[in-house]
């Protein structure tokens, strides 16, 4: 029997599809999910289960909680801040996508978003040339994210970038290997996003 490889793998079996939480382990042969594809418990294999209209919409709300990495409390504050910019969903995942950990997985700096929040919690990262260890940060457009120089020579920063395509990197950010900066260049687009999320069903969600 395939051993468990972390709680992340269990969520991308949860909700029945690969979310790519592992960084590169994801894109190979170890990958949980390909070597155990169905979810948890002895229920697991059971492909008869049925999900109400109110439980897609709470699973794509999990999903999109368990991919950006936040908690239960920041998300109600998120949804609350797109509720008043236009339309909710969009402006939700506009607003999780500019966080600060999103934006440096996003550069190709960590393999994964949770290392990703690992380098700001420990205060290796720096906007416009100041140390935010914030991973809630929201970037603006001219904003430069670069690493400390202590990060930089990071084995795992340097093994994620050595296999980093940067025609992957979303159109909204640009970045330059050589001297560790990333740039925002203009704000996200629908487009941009390509995470396998509903987020119309969030906001039907939120709505009852």
């Amino acid at each position: 029997m395939a051993r468990d490889t972390g709680p992340s793998c269990k969520i991308c079996r949860r909700e029945g599809g690969k979310l790519f939480l592992r960084g590169k382990r994801c894109f190979t042969q170890k990958c949980a999910f390909l070597r155990r594809g169905f979810r948890p418990g002895m229920h697991g294999r059971d492909g008869r289960r049925r999900l109400t209209a109110y439980g897609v919409q709470l699973r794509e709300k999990q999903k999109m909680k368990a991919i950006y990495g936040v908690l239960e409390r920041q998300f109600r504050h998120c949804f609350a801040l797109a509720e008043k910019k236009g339309n909710p969903g969009q402006e939700l995942l506009f607003l999780l996508e500019r966080r600060l950990d999103n934006v440096l997985y996003h550069l190709g700096v960590a393999d994964s978003r949770a290392m990703a929040r690992q380098f700001v919690n420990h205060g290796h990262v720096t906007v416009n040339g100041k140390k935010v260890d914030i991973c809630s940060y929201t970037v603006r457009v001219n904003d430069e994210i670069s690493l400390k120089e202590v990060a930089r020579k990071n084995p795992f920063v340097v093994e994620s970038l050595e296999g980093k395509d940067v025609s992957t990197i979303p159109a909204w950010l640009v970045f330059e290997p050589e001297k560790f900066v990333g740039k925002v260049v203009r704000l996200p687009k629908r487009e941009d996003v390509t995470i396998p999320i509903q987020e119309q069903l969030i906001v039907d969600l939120y709505s009852k």
